[in-house]
């Protein structure tokens, strides 16, 4: 049985607060023991951003994390549920988002909302029950959709980089 090398263990003694402060900084290789494993998997994803036309595709597995944004079109409070519309192209595309876990809020139709959460497959359409959901009215929606495609070359270029270390 080998101990995890990593950043916190080697400094850290097993259970230190750090390890749930600085969550992520372990490069564990899986043979090993890591004293952090536990308390990073206990955090939830961040959640990549996804267009929101990418949504209802199957290229978003079910309970992924993940960002996207959409104007309120609708909101039912009745029933905790949110809809985000989005133009692409010459399409409209609508994403119901569950409201249930930031409720109350103050809803103001028509305005810019970028959400965090998961997606579940209720009644074969995909939903996102939303952990974060909040107004960004005034956003330059051209800014944001070019930022999102310079993250995602960034993270593949980040992942071709890594494909060969140890780490």
């Amino acid at each position: 049985m080998v101990l995890c090398q990593c950043l916190i263990c080697t400094i850290d003694p097993p259970g230190a607060l750090v390890k749930i402060l600085v969550p992520g900084i372990a490069p564990c290789f899986p043979s090993r023991i890591c004293f952090c494993k536990p308390f990073y998997t206990m955090l939830p994803d961040a959640g990549t951003y996804h267009f929101p036309w990418e949504i209802n595709s199957t290229s978003v597995p079910e309970g992924k994390a993940l960002r996207t944004y959409g104007r309120l079109h609708s909101y039912d409070m009745a029933i905790s549920q949110a809809i985000l519309t989005a133009q692409h192209a010459s399409d409209q595309h609508c994403i119901p988002v569950c409201t249930k876990f930031v409720e109350p809020f103050q809803a103001q139709l028509g305005s810019l909302y970028i959400v965090l959460g998961e997606t579940e497959l209720k009644d074969g359409e995909m939903i996102i029950k939303a952990r974060v959901f909040t107004c960004v009215e005034g956003i330059n929606l051209q800014l944001l959709e070019k930022a999102i495609g310079e993250q995602r070359k960034y993270f593949q270029e980040r992942r071709k980089d890594h494909e060969g270390s140890i780490c």
